[in-house]
Parts: C-alpha cells; structure tokens; sequence
C-alpha cells in the first residue's frame, strides 16, 4: 500500500500527475521483496535493472483511458525540466502518452545517448589519467551512476561528470586536467583556508568538448559531518562501465544521493527516481540506518523515501516506515514538494527574488540543531569571499577577522544592488 505520510498531492498540476505515472515502474508485486527484506534487517534480492513498457502494470491500467486535459507541451517541458524523459520514454506503455509526444520524448533520448556515451568515454580517460599520476578517485553520480543503477547509460541524464578525490590531491588533480585540455571556471579560492570547508568542488570546462568535470574533495559543503575519503575509497565498489571507474558503495552511495537530493530540494526529479531505483535493487538497511544516524543523514533519507513512496510508489521496507512518521522526513518533504510542484531552479543567486528567499530558508531548516549552532559559528570567520570583494595583501589577511562584519554587509549591499 502507497503512503502519502500526510502530502497534499491533489494540488500537483496535471501535467506533473501524468509524468509521475509514466515515470512509475508499475512493480507492485515487486514491493513485497522491499518490505520483506526491510523485516529481516538482510539485502532485498536485486532487481532486473530495466524494466520493459510490457512489464509495467501502471501503464497498461492507464492504457485503457489515457489520462484527459492534459496540456502536453506542459508535460514535455516538465519532462525536460526534471530530466527525467529517458525514463518516460523506456517505460511508456500503449496510450498514456499521445504518439506525436513519444516521438519527441525519442528525439531527446537520442541526443542524450550521445551526450551519456560521449560523458562515459571522457569519464574513463580521465580516471584513468589520475590513476596513473597515482590519484584516486571516485565517480559520483553521471553514467556510471546510469549504468549501476539502470544498466544503460542512455536510460538517464547528466549534466556533467562528479569526481570525489582526496584534497591533498586538488593541486595535481587541477594540472593534470589542465593538460588534459580543461580549465578552470573560476579560480580556487585558497587565500583564507577556509574553501577547503566552505566550499566542496570546483568545476572544470574542455573548451573543446564542452563537458564539465567538478572535483569534489567533500559529498556535500556546509560542514556536515561525513566519512573521510579513506573510509569511502576502501568499501569503494567496481563500475561495470569501465575498470578504471570506482563507485562509493551502495551504504556510501545511497547516504551521499540523499544528501545530495535533499540539498537540492529535490527540484528535479531524476534524483528522486535514483531513490526509487537504489530502493528497488535492494539495500542492507541494517548496516545502512547506523550509517545515516552517525552522519546526520536520517532526516534527509526519511524525506527521499517519504516523497518517493507518495510520488513514484517506491516500497519502503516495513522496518523503516515507523522512522518515517516520528522523523522530519515527511515535514522535510512537504517543503521540497513545493519546489516539485513549482518545477523551479533552486539557487541562492539574489538576483532569483523570493526563489533564493525561500531555498536559503530551506536550506537552514534541513540542518539539525548542532548543525544550525555551527553553521552560526562558521559566519564569523572571515571568508574568501571577504577576500573577494575587498582585496588585502597577505601581510594584512589578519585584519579580515575584525572587518568581517564591516565586510559581510558590504557583499550583502553589492549583491541587492
């Protein structure tokens, strides 16, 4: 049984009502595994990682009467908008979806393949290229994700690539893509030291290519607790789309997926539909809750699990659902269906009016209490954005702590204006 744990889901637009449906797998008998396996604590059976049209019940029910009024335009642009058209177009299934839709659903398919191939391929070289200088790394997300998870590629979006690697390794890192032919979208900030924490990638464009690479030396900023590099590198898993690719193991994975969505507001859906898909492959939620209460992540696992049980049907294990009802998941996820409902662009950007207004709110609400009292802390230590906006030689860096709150309003009044 699907559990709504109190969303209010009869206000989504219809458009957004008839994508969830063409996005749902349709597995209801599938759900059983989830739920038996959440009882005994063990690893749910894998899944087969495509699922064919013929196979999805939901879509042959809708087949019988495709879905009314629905403004289809609408629908392809919140299919792009939540990236998530691979997806619809792999599990459509005879009459929801009008003929003329599918077929420009299939032109995006076909143009993601190339991008998704042409992101593996990059993908490769250059983990290869850093573990022959004697530099690990680890693929986050991007089509070694798509291929763990969907076992194609082409069955999800990305926009760029996500590598983890250790900081001590940035420098080298940074001269090896630059020989490889990339740079930088903008300078690493290392005047002040507190980037390393403050912030936790910086991205790297190919001219040529196009393609964007962020290297990553943290999961996720703002100072959260997280397991070191080691911890992840050594129950690191294999990527089946090349021996030079590593992975974060499912625990490691789903944590940082979770995390990840939840910071993003889960504003595009194709982060969601990951849950849905790491869920229904299987998980030791035994060794994984531990894992969630010791980096603060239970909050943000209850929301991705409550807003994929309500949206996309994703079976939560029996073991979890008494979590998700005394957690701030469902409170969580009743602001992040806001964002959902609203396809809009999460941004901190000023310049986004009430839009940035509203995600910094949330932003502060998704930190734990602890979380919050450092998080005030951290504000008054002087930043490289300080640095920034009002240049000093690195004799006077001293005089940022006494001129930071002098300095913060000063960046404050520059970005209103």
């Amino acid at each position: 049984m699907n559990q709504s744990y109190g969303l209010d889901l009869d206000k989504l637009p219809g458009e957004l009502t008839a994508m969830l449906e063409a996005l749902r797998s349709g597995s209801a008998g599938r759900a059983n595994a989830a739920n038996g396996a959440g009882g005994s604590g063990q690893p749910q059976d894998r899944l087969p990682q495509h699922i064919p049209a013929s196979d999805s019940g939901v879509l042959q029910r809708a087949s019988a009467s495709p879905l009314p009024h629905i403004d289809w335009n609408q629908f392809m642009k919140l299919a792009r908008h939540h990236r998530v058209y691979p997806q619809i177009h792999a599990e459509a299934g005879g009459g929801l979806i009008p003929s003329d839709v599918l077929q420009a659903l299939a032109g995006d398919c076909r143009r993601n393949t190339w991008r998704m191939l042409a992101l593996g391929g990059e993908l490769d070289r250059v983990c290869r290229s850093l573990a022959e200088r004697g530099v690990r790394s680890l693929a986050l997300k991007g089509p070694a994700l798509a291929q763990l998870l969907y076992g194609d590629v082409s069955l999800r979006t990305s926009k760029d690539l996500d590598i983890l690697i250790p900081v001590a390794d940035l420098e080298l890192t940074e001269r090896l893509l630059q020989k490889l032919g990339y740079a930088a979208d903008d300078p690493i900030p290392r005047g002040l030291g507190d980037w390393k924490w403050k912030i936790h990638h910086v991205a790297f464009t190919h001219p040529g290519t196009g393609i964007q690479i962020e290297v990553h030396w943290r999961l996720n900023g703002d100072i959260g607790k997280e397991p070191s590099f080691e911890t992840l590198w050594n129950a690191r898993q294999p990527s089946a789309l090349s021996s030079a690719v590593h992975m974060p193991g499912d625990d490691h994975l789903f944590m940082y997926l979770v995390t990840h969505g939840a910071r993003h507001g889960w504003f595009r859906l194709r982060w969601l539909a990951d849950i849905d898909r790491m869920v229904r492959r299987g998980q030791d939620w035994a060794a994984l809750v531990p894992l969630l209460r010791r980096y603060h992540a239970l909050d943000q696992a209850g929301q991705a699990l409550v807003l994929a049980a309500a949206l996309l049907h994703t079976p939560i294990p029996r073991a979890l659902q008494p979590r998700l009802s005394a957690g701030r998941g469902p409170v969580l996820a009743a602001r992040a269906l806001g964002f959902i409902a609203d396809a809009v662009v999460l941004t901190t950007d000023p310049g986004a009016g009430d839009v940035s207004k509203d995600y910094k709110r949330y932003l502060f609400e998704l930190k734990t209490t602890g979380q919050k009292w450092r998080y005030a802390l951290t504000r008054l230590y002087p930043s490289f954005r300080d640095a920034k906006a009002v240049p000093l030689p690195k004799s006077l860096y001293f005089l940022y702590f006494p001129l930071r709150p002098f300095v913060w309003l000063w960046r404050q009044v520059r970005q209103q204006a």
